[in-house]
């Protein structure tokens, strides 16, 4: 913290001095209270029989997965400063880093990760670099730690922050804020909050609608930190029944690798298959995509059912 307060007072930043520092400090000085309210969460379910609510394997997974994103991040850590850094040298205007730009910035920041996160449930493109996020149809803590491990591609959409004239350092501590927020909102046993909470904030109640395939649930509430955005932008869904959790093209499988890149094979796939469509197919509805396809599998299995089903009527002819 030493290190990041002389930087921001000298005014001027370096690659160098940016690559120096570890924004990840707030995730690991998170992570064991992280873990412990996991091991809460779970012994709480246990108690109350809600034996829905966790499964080891799928712990698992979630825990591979928020793992191999933290060594990515470390991975790409050079690059995401380096664009950070030359859109923040390039910008004209700068916002001194006083306390007071602090909450201007998360404001600022949610915004554009509402808009960021509306557009990856859009597109068939960005919806690859999310879809891991939603594929447990369970819903604890442990499903916070799914994060993409491609998700950095979409910094794209938290450039304008940095061209408002943010200081880099605050961008990436209020940045490490907002998805350390993410963690509570995952959770069944928190319900309804106070009203002035639940009008302003996103809660858990407003997430596990974000998270279900109900049909009148199904991309609302797109919110990270304030839920208001969806308010005004007439994304808002508030909860009224019980959630059912996951995607509408399941996965079934327990794999890190698979959850992660399935999306992005299958996107490959579609274009390889149908070239004069790439642009379609990578910004088309993934919603639409998936219930095409989970249609056609039906569809196929109606079909062979009934094509052994004559096959044994003609093989039995007295069965029947």
């Amino acid at each position: 913290w030493k290190n990041i307060s002389e930087i921001i007072e000298n005014g001027k930043i370096t690659l160098q001095e940016l690559i120096q520092l570890d924004f990840n400090w707030v995730i690991w000085l998170a992570a064991p209270i992280m873990f412990s309210l996991v091991a809460l969460e779970w012994y709480l379910s246990i108690r109350k029989n809600m034996k829905n609510l966790y499964s080891g394997k799928d712990f698992l997974a979630s825990s591979a997965i928020g793992f191999g994103n933290l060594f990515i991040n470390a991975l790409t850590k050079v690059s995401v400063f380096y664009i950070i850094l030359i859109v923040y040298n390039i910008t004209p205007w700068s916002i001194p880093p006083e306390w007071w730009s602090y909450p201007l910035c998360l404001v600022a920041l949610d915004f554009c990760r509402y808009w960021a996160h509306r557009v990856a449930h859009y597109q068939r493109f960005w919806w690859s670099t999310h879809v891991v996020h939603h594929s447990s149809v369970h819903y604890n803590f442990s499903v916070s730690f799914r994060l993409s491990w491609t998700q950095n591609l979409k910094i794209v959409f938290y450039l304008p922050v940095v061209l408002m004239g943010f200081h880099p350092v605050v961008f990436f501590i209020i940045h490490q804020i907002e998805v350390l927020y993410q963690f509570w909102i995952h959770t069944e046993l928190i319900r309804k909050l106070p009203r002035p909470i639940e009008y302003i904030f996103t809660t858990p109640s407003h997430h596990r609608v974000h998270h279900a395939v109900n049909d009148k649930y199904i991309d609302k509430n797109f919110g990270s930190t304030f839920i208001f955005w969806d308010r005004i932008f007439g994304t808002f869904q508030p909860e009224e029944e019980q959630a059912v959790y996951g995607i509408t093209k399941p996965v079934n499988s327990y794999n890190p690798v698979t959850l992660v890149f399935h999306a992005w094979g299958d996107l490959f796939v579609d274009i390889w298959k149908r070239p004069g469509k790439t642009w379609h197919i990578l910004f088309g509805s993934p919603t639409v995509w998936e219930r095409e396809q989970v249609k056609k599998v039906k569809k196929t299995n109606k079909r062979m059912a009934r094509t052994a089903k004559w096959s044994h009527k003609q093989k039995n002819p007295q069965q029947y």
